[in-house]
């Protein structure tokens, strides 16, 4: 099994916790967004969406998050014989596909600062621009990734798509400590595939300083959000990579080999 991914991804963080809480063995792809290696014309053959995560078994190639970790779950219960009741519950799936409602990046890019979001779009645009030279095949499906990247641009200067992305997450945080009030995870006390998608949305604002405002603002989820980093899944996942000093370590490294790129108008 492939699974190309990488640790900024936010839909490749949850599907690498359900691979680890799974135990499932996967031959690993980084592809940095931010770097445009998704772009690279190798990847883009695969899935010309330029999206993370994909994943492969054999012929099969999935790019849903919430399809590829209920094939996930499958694989790993069928691996150990265990019956149906082994599978996710309809609860956990709804919880799945309303964390999976809430799109996280004009959220995500209105809290970068301007200066900075604007030196990896541009890079990225250069980068998008010199692959659809070095393919033509491909050149319509790189046009359009194109013209999304000004697409986004022109979006993010609109506050009232920002506005109505981060009033649907609070509505979502705020039905998520509600639901807390029952039970130490979102639907037991047992962690659940629910909990695997949930848990990169929590990590993703405290990666923008953003924890006091809508973690530690509600008790539920702050005692939950100490509960899960616990896990063996979360550390190896995104504590890896951005736990204290490690976030800067990993944003650092990106952004200075952006930087260095664009001056080497090398792509």
């Amino acid at each position: 099994m492939q699974f190309y991914h990488h640790p900024y991804s936010l839909d490749s963080q949850k599907v690498r916790l359900a691979l680890e809480e799974k135990g499932i063995d996967y031959t690993s792809h980084h592809a940095n967004p931010i770097t445009g290696k998704n772009m690279d014309v190798s990847f883009f053959r695969i899935n010309p969406s330029a999206k993370l995560p994909v994943f492969q078994n054999g012929a099969h190639i999935m790019f849903d998050t919430i399809e590829i970790i209920l094939y996930i779950e499958r694989i790993a219960v069928v691996s150990v014989g265990a019956d149906e009741s082994s599978f996710s519950t309809r609860e956990v799936v709804e919880w799945m596909h309303k964390i999976q409602q809430w799109n996280p990046k004009y959220f995500t890019l209105s809290c970068i600062p301007k200066k900075y979001r604007m030196t990896v779009s541009k890079f990225l645009r250069r980068v998008v621009i010199a692959r659809m030279a070095e393919s033509p095949d491909l050149a319509s499906a790189y046009h359009r990734k194109l013209k999304q990247a000004y697409e986004t641009e022109d979006k993010l200067k609109n506050q009232e798509v920002v506005r109505r992305s981060k009033e649907h997450l609070i509505r979502l945080l705020d039905e998520v400590e509600t639901q807390l009030n029952e039970a130490s995870y979102l639907t037991g006390e047992e962690f659940s595939m629910a909990d695997a998608m949930l848990i990169p949305v929590l990590a993703r604002l405290v990666l923008l300083n953003l924890e006091d405002e809508y973690l530690n603002s509600r008790p539920n989820i702050a005692e939950y959000w100490i509960l899960v980093q616990q896990r063996p899944s979360y550390r190896k996942v995104i504590g890896k990579y951005f736990n204290g000093w490690r976030k800067y370590k990993t944003l650092i490294k990106t952004w200075s080999f952006v930087r260095f790129r664009s001056l080497l108008r090398k792509y």
